[in-house]
């Protein structure tokens, strides 16, 4: 009776988790599927996998995240629908990224479609976020960006220990800070930003550990093997078939968080 009895509970206790991975990846299906999402973006699904990035880096109803450089908004849409209508995106840009996308971000928010979208256009070095503030952040094929230098001057220099540290300090203890990027060639020198728009990941990753961020895990969900890191991310054909690199950082709680047993999101 009793060996019935620890077999019957374990079974509910795997049914519980069981239904409760499926409701955890619900809102992220229901969010890639949402009819309301635009035909173009719907084409770019196939090579940025929005499903497998959303569920690896965690996103959950609720959630204050802020997409950085959100360009046309592809992953703030999709942030919008995942953290729901008790969650809030912010989508910044500088001035010369919302000029290049200012048809696509018309038709993106026009009549505030996305409710819980607040967007902010700032350089990156006047970027002002509410300290402790949000639960994660996106950066996608923009970390490269900062060391991005065109001959028209159109791209303000940007200072990156001190955009890095605004975003330090915007996050939450426990937050999570997303980076995607193209991939350069190991070893590769950090202008490859500018020349490529790729960069090395073990440049990101020791910039960022600098400025306080621990790396926690990466994946090869966007990796293409085939792919030449030596070949501009805008080559004939290249186009969204990039090797991609998928890293997840951290804001380590510190010991008053722990002390006062603070919850924030994984």
């Amino acid at each position: 009776m009793t060996v019935r009895f620890v077999y019957i509970s374990l079974l509910a206790v795997l049914s519980l988790f069981s239904n409760t991975l499926l409701a955890n990846n619900d809102f992220i299906t229901q969010a890639v599927n949402n009819p309301a999402r635009p035909e173009s973006d719907l084409k770019r699904d196939s090579h940025r996998k929005p499903a497998q990035v959303l569920s690896f880096f965690k996103v959950r109803p609720g959630m204050t995240v802020v997409d950085i450089f959100s360009g046309g908004g592809y992953y703030t849409e999709l942030l919008s629908y995942a953290v729901g209508p008790k969650g809030k995106v912010i989508a910044h840009n500088n001035q010369a990224y919302e000029d290049y996308v200012k048809k696509m971000v018309a038709l993106r928010y026009k009549d505030k479609r996305l409710p819980n979208v607040a967007r902010v256009i700032a350089e990156a070095n006047e970027l002002v976020l509410p300290n402790n503030s949000a639960d994660m952040m996106f950066m996608v094929l923009a970390y490269h960006d900062i060391y991005y230098r065109p001959k028209d001057g159109n791209w303000p220099t940007i200072e990156r220990d001190d955009f890095l540290q605004r975003m330090y300090q915007s996050l939450k203890p426990g937050g999570t800070l997303a980076v995607i990027d193209h991939k350069a060639a190991p070893g590769s020198p950090r202008s490859t930003g500018h020349t490529l728009h790729r960069i090395d990941p073990a440049i990101v990753i020791k910039e960022l550990n600098k400025i306080g961020f621990k790396l926690v895990d990466e994946s090869d969900i966007l990796a293409n093997p085939k792919d030449d890191h030596q070949r501009h991310m805008y080559a004939p054909g290249l186009r969204g078939q990039t090797d991609r690199f998928v890293l997840k950082f951290i804001k380590p709680l510190t010991l008053d968080n722990q002390l006062a047993n603070e919850t924030p999101f994984p």
